[in-house]
């Protein structure tokens, strides 16, 4: 076998400048891949830690509550005992959430908005703070005359910190009107939701529309890794079997579909591409074999004379062509181990994308880190592309009859 490997070896190399572009072919293959599936990683992590961030990894809602109409169909009743068997059951973060849609005013101007009015950890109020406030402060806990708005929808109401602000929830079963004092702005990465947004303390919202209940109730689990949201499944039918009839417990994927279907997308979409680059450096490898068989064709005819059979025949042109591949591979892998090393620290797409990642869910810094399987998904594409390749030429080289090789002119 050893002499095999060897006399494999010298053959790939009589044609030093074909076979070094090939083994480059392979490499840079390699390198794309695994760069992709670990930017991949990167962008999926984000995602799933920003959208997780915003809504829970499960939520529990009102049975069917995307076809009510009705604010009073929405509500949770006795929110906070709900929290507390659920707090019997896990240890995730909660947050309690009530959704008041509603009319905001200033002293000239009005517009509508969603107040939200909510109870969280205070590490996640913390974060939100850092994320989002831009000026003054979020209401403290328990705060029953502060509201915090949107810069956008402050700026079309023409309202400054310390304003007073007239908020209206007709139909709804609190106070249903109330005045607050403008004690922070925020900033939020879609326009759209910061022209519509408003921040009461969750007693203050209960107050105004909805005395003891919520809208929803978010799981925060310490889960940072997309991979690690398989765990979420037994967790939430354990969960759900703790919950009183009408109310049901859903996970991320559940409330947000269209985000779950890119999800299921983005690893075939990469596969695909790594399936390209492999198959292109895959037709170099092919061309350099087919070549140099050519060139050695009465070199073959008398190896085969002296008792070569096919199949010793067969295993030295695959061993040419696995030889190749490896080689490649062992470059293109370092490199990108190299490369993804050096950017793990992070860096930022935000001058690629701006404000419109930020609308998507997009992270703001991306971390590359490559997944268990990422290694041996690439090596085996670079030993698939090896085998493919070396199989006509191998066929071809093991059907050669020795007195016609020998007599063979290119």
């Amino acid at each position: 076998m050893f002499n095999l490997l060897s006399l494999s070896w010298r053959n790939i190399w009589r044609h030093r400048s074909r076979s070094l572009m090939t083994v480059g072919a392979v490499a840079l293959a390699v390198f794309f891949t695994l760069f992709y599936l670990s930017f991949l990683g990167a962008m999926e992590n984000g995602i799933y830690n920003n959208l997780t961030a915003s809504v829970g990894h499960l939520q529990v809602r009102v049975e069917g509550y995307r076809e009510k109409r009705e604010f009073r169909d929405l509500l949770i009743p006795n929110a906070a005992g709900v929290e507390a068997q659920l707090a019997q059951k896990t240890q995730a973060a909660r947050v309690i959430a009530l959704e008041v849609p509603a009319l905001i005013a200033g002293e000239t101007r009005s517009r509508g908005a969603l107040l939200l009015g909510d109870q969280r950890p205070p590490e996640m109020r913390a974060r939100f703070i850092q994320q989002h406030l831009v000026e003054g402060a979020l209401p403290a806990v328990g705060d029953l005359e502060g509201i915090a708005l949107g810069q956008a929808l402050a700026k079309a109401l023409k309202l400054r910190l310390g304003d007073p602000v007239y908020v209206y929830a007709p139909g709804t079963l609190g106070r249903g009107a109330a005045a607050y004092r403008l004690v922070g702005l925020l900033r939020f990465p879609d326009p759209a939701v910061e022209a519509r947004s408003a921040y009461l303390s969750l007693a203050a919202a209960q107050e105004l529309a909805a005395p003891g209940s919520a809208t929803r109730i978010e799981l925060h689990f310490p889960f940072t890794r997309y991979t690690q949201d398989a765990q979420l499944g037994p967790i939430q039918a354990q969960l759900a079997q703790q919950l009183g009839p009408g109310l049901r417990l859903e996970s991320w994927k559940e409330a947000s579909p269209a985000i779950a279907q890119i999800f299921d997308l983005l690893t075939p979409l990469v596969l695909i591409f790594a399936a390209l680059f492999f198959g292109l450096a895959g037709l170099l490898v092919l061309n350099t074999i087919y070549l140099s068989l050519l060139e050695r064709t009465r070199e073959l005819g008398v190896i085969v004379a002296l008792g070569a059979g096919p199949a010793q025949v067969t295993r030295m042109v695959v061993l040419e062509s696995l030889l190749l591949c490896s080689s490649g591979a062992l470059v293109g892998g370092g490199l990108g181990l190299l490369s993804i090393a050096a950017l793990s620290g992070g860096f930022s797409l935000e001058a690629l994308y701006g404000e419109v990642g930020g609308v998507f869910g997009l992270p703001e810094t991306i971390y590359l880190s490559l997944r268990a399987w990422d290694i041996p998904i690439t090596l085996g594409f670079a030993l698939a592309t090896g085998l493919l390749a070396a199989w006509w030429p191998a066929r071809v080289a093991a059907s050669l009859e020795p007195v016609e090789a020998m007599r063979f002119t290119a």
